[in-house]
């Protein structure tokens, strides 16, 4: 399709801001703290939507929705499971990780942490979980520019290749200049943004189509299963959907934003936040493909876009029932929630090769300002090995996701969430746990076993794995004493 003025000017205007607030915050960056994590000076309006934003990437307004759209409400089960393990997460992990990095050393990545709260002076520790972020975030972040490049061809009518680097160039730019407080900031507009576009559009399509009863018989004619919660579905398979909650506890991109929190007690505002976002986030991404069923079919002859690839319902649902100026806000959402979460897992791979690898092992004695500038080196080396993976335009968004998520869930959840909660826990036991949980991902993905998810058998096996092997030894008296004055520190200030 042509380009449409108003829309190009929408993405324009957007884009510029985004690069804008880099700029403001390129000016509030000193040191390599305040690159990576903020300075840990995050208020919990931006620790909440940040949080959220740096989670639902390009899947939630395009991998979800299609689900939804071929599936119905059987594809529902994934955003259940979410909720849930957000939850959780938020509530057992994210005041006792602030609180447990600042009493181990300071640590400002998660492989810094478990260096300093396992005393692994050997360095295994922390090359091993270094090595694991920079081979699941870089599949990750290869999901992000598909994605990103997906709305560029749709909306511009780019070819793939072009889009690819369009898609790409904004994010970079940001989170080269601005660092972790430009990710932050920038996540908190685009936040703002999501929510926006997923509730507006629903709404709209809901009463084009003729309100709620006309909906739902249009839905219920082109399918009566559409409805069906366990639609083609098996216990397996149920099961499967809900462990995707299980991710939320080993993802490096938003366990950061509770290390960069300004106190704990920001902590508990920025869960109710956080959690109200999300419920309503996720309830509009499935009201968008569950009411797209409505739409298309009553409107076959503008169905080809999403026939050929579901994953373009919303874009092309923004196209049709909008003006052109606002369809460019609804899909800068779609922009909005590819660059959010594209910038901090640029940004987390900048922060394991900068602080765990050059500054660990390489120069020990580098200058904060010679940091800043290899973090954002580092930056553009990640993004062009994602730009490389994800030149395949047959690369789907929803599964390039779904198996980075699955690697960091089983690599780094049960490891963090049991350091925190567990003082017994030792060093090799987190060593047991990080190679467990990724192999089992890896091989589990290979061999497709009983069809089950592969974080759920991954964050099993290494929590069993972390269990035995910690009880084979003993922590270290310092080890304990840290652990107890920072929970006594949570408990005082929660």
């Amino acid at each position: 399709m042509s380009v449409s003025n108003p829309t190009l000017i929408t993405f324009v205007i957007y884009i510029a801001t985004m690069v804008l607030i880099g700029l403001m915050a390129y000016r509030s960056t000193n040191n390599l703290s305040d690159y990576i994590l903020g300075g840990r000076s995050l208020g919990s309006v931006v620790t909440a939507l940040s949080a959220g934003a740096s989670d639902m990437s390009g899947w939630l307004l395009m991998g979800l929705p299609g689900a939804i759209y071929m599936s119905g409400l059987s594809e529902s089960w994934i955003a259940i499971g979410l909720i849930v393990g957000a939850y959780l997460n938020w509530l057992f992990v994210a005041g006792r990780l602030r609180v447990q990095t600042e009493h181990n050393g300071d640590a400002l990545t998660l492989p810094d942490y478990f260096s300093s709260r396992f005393e692994d002076n050997s360095g295994l520790l922390r090359i091993i979980s270094a090595v694991v972020i920079l081979v699941f975030f870089t599949i990750y972040c290869a999901s992000g520019i598909v994605a990103g490049a997906r709305l560029f061809e749709s909306t511009f009518g780019m070819s793939y290749e072009t889009a690819l680097w369009a898609g790409a160039a904004a994010t970079i730019a940001y989170t080269f200049i601005g660092g972790f407080l430009a990710v932050s900031w920038t996540d908190t507009v685009q936040a703002t943004l999501m929510i926006f576009a997923l509730i507006l559009t629903p709404i709209i399509v809901l009463l084009i189509t003729g309100g709620v009863d006309t909906t739902f018989l249009a839905i219920e004619a082109q399918d009566p299963t559409n409805f069906d919660m366990l639609k083609n579905t098996t216990f397996i398979g149920i099961i499967s959907l809900m462990g995707w909650g299980l991710g939320y506890f080993g993802q490096p991109h938003i366990l950061a934003r509770f290390m960069a929190a300004d106190s704990v007690k920001s902590i508990a505002k920025a869960r109710r936040i956080s959690m109200t976002w999300m419920i309503l986030c996720l309830g509009g991404t499935v009201a968008v493909g569950f009411f797209g069923i409505a739409y298309f079919s009553a409107h076959p002859e503008v169905a080809g876009p999403v026939t050929e690839n579901p994953e373009r319902v919303f874009i092309e649902l923004a196209k049709l029932l909008f003006n052109p100026w606002i369809a460019g806000v609804l899909l800068s959402a779609i922009l909005a929630a590819v660059m959010s979460t594209l910038s901090c897992q640029l940004l987390v791979c900048s922060s394991a090769l900068t602080e765990d690898f050059y500054k660990a092992f390489l120069r020990k004695g580098a200058s904060q300002l010679e940091l800043v500038w290899v973090g954002r080196i580092m930056v553009l080396v990640v993004a062009l090995i994602a730009i490389a993976m994800a030149a395949n335009p047959e690369n789907r968004v929803l599964g390039l996701v779904s198996y980075a998520w699955a690697g960091f869930g089983a690599a780094f959840g049960p490891v963090v969430l049991i350091s925190v909660i567990w003082k017994h826990m030792t060093r090799n036991g987190a060593l047991a746990g990080i190679l467990v949980g990724a192999i089992t991902v890896i091989v589990w993905k290979h061999f497709e076993v009983l069809g089950l998810y592969e974080i759920i058998p991954g964050f099993i096996f290494a929590s069993l794995a972390i269990y035995f092997v910690s009880k084979m030894g003993a922590p270290t008296a310092a080890m304990v004493e840290r652990f107890d004055a920072a929970e006594k520190d949570y408990n005082l200030n929660k």
